[in-house]
């Protein structure tokens, strides 16, 4: 089958690097899902959003005739959610008034992350 930017397929999660996911497209083609990719918020494990043997539909944002190799997109189709069992958190910032900046940001860090990671156990 010959791929082209803008077409939506399936394929199968063929592995998962920290700056992307492989997807087999058919038995010749592969492609990359770059982390960019994934999902318009910030990606820090892409196995919340794929797992290897998961089928995925993705966007062709490219594809290298040569190499037979595609440029997939994820966040291009717009209907990205976390893998099962896994919640989006929010996370509220409550600073006394006057005390915004990197320094009171960075004190309620260590709180939001003790509270996403019991959020993420459940």
């Amino acid at each position: 089958m010959k791929y082209r930017a803008g077409q939506i397929v399936e394929g199968k999660v063929s592995g998962i690097q920290p700056y992307g996911a492989f997807v087999e497209l058919d038995e010749h083609i592969s492609g990359l899902i770059h982390i960019s990719e994934i999902s318009d918020g910030y990606v820090r494990d892409i196995g919340r959003f794929v797992k290897i043997g998961d089928t995925v539909r993705v966007k062709v944002i490219d594809f290298d005739e040569e190499t037979n190799q595609a440029r997939l997109s994820l966040k291009a189709l717009k209907h990205i959610r976390v893998r099962p069992g896994v919640n989006r958190i929010s996370m509220k910032v409550s600073l006394p008034e006057g005390k915004l900046g990197f320094r009171s940001l960075s004190e309620q860090l260590e709180g939001w992350i003790a509270a996403a990671e019991k959020e993420m156990k459940r």
